[in-house]
């Protein structure tokens, strides 16, 4: 059973960083603040299962966590990484049912979480929280369509660096060298995210290093030309 974490002394600022309350007023976020618990997850350590009963929204304080679905043979295919401040699981709040894909700490995280139960008493109370958890539910549709249009459109080098430039934008921090992505995934797992092979990404990663537009050091991948970057990223 993961360490339980106290998240009290910064909690107020946390809750700010989630987009379901980052604009509720300070009354409001004394009223979710009494319902969040939060645990301790090392790298490795599975959240929930796919298919088990959904009774919590969460989202990250620090650290990675990556949802992904598997397939009988083992396979993963990864839905989506989530870094701080962002929500996931929100898919069963309001309808119940069961986790629809499983979640895992790709580094060593806190992540809180709210019972939907507590959740949805607040929101009863509260439209202007409904009315949020909702938008975030259409951004998170939105984001799905156009992972669909993606490996529907759009070749696996496009889509291999519609993943880079994306991850850039989330995750990257701009230094004298260029964007640098400090994401802890492998190649494997870049490969389920862009839904093509390991080996696949890899030629793909050499070529984009051998005509400047990255480089790669270890497990940092740095963004050296991003104007060439985002005109491989076609509309």
């Amino acid at each position: 059973m993961p360490e339980k974490e106290d998240l009290n002394p910064e909690l107020e600022k946390i809750l700010k960083k989630v987009y379901i309350f980052s604009e509720l007023s300070d009354e409001e976020l004394a009223k979710v603040k009494r319902l969040v618990n939060a645990k301790n997850y090392k790298k490795g350590t599975v959240i929930f299962f796919e298919g088990e009963p959904g009774d919590a929204v969460y989202f990250v304080k620090s650290g990675k966590v990556k949802v992904y679905k598997g397939d009988d043979e083992g396979r993963e295919y990864i839905l989506h990484i989530f870094g701080e401040g962002d929500v996931f699981a929100e898919a069963v709040l309001l309808g119940g049912g069961t986790y629809p894909a499983t979640a895992e700490a790709v580094e060593d995280s806190v992540v809180g979480f709210i019972k939907n139960e507590d959740l949805e008493r607040l929101i009863r109370g509260n439209p202007d929280l409904a009315i949020k958890i909702i938008r975030i539910m259409a951004s998170r549709l939105r984001d799905s369509q156009e992972k669909i249009k993606n490996l529907a459109l759009r070749d696996t080098y496009d889509r291999t660096a519609c993943l880079l430039h994306k991850i850039s934008l989330d995750y990257g921090q701009r230094t004298s060298r260029g964007i640098e992505i400090d994401l802890p995934v492998t190649r494997q797992e870049l490969a389920a995210l862009v839904g093509t092979s390991r080996e696949t990404v890899t030629r793909i990663l050499s070529q984009m290093k051998k005509d400047g537009i990255i480089d790669i050091d270890r497990q940092k991948i740095i963004v050296l030309n991003e104007r060439k970057l985002m005109r491989c990223v076609k509309d």
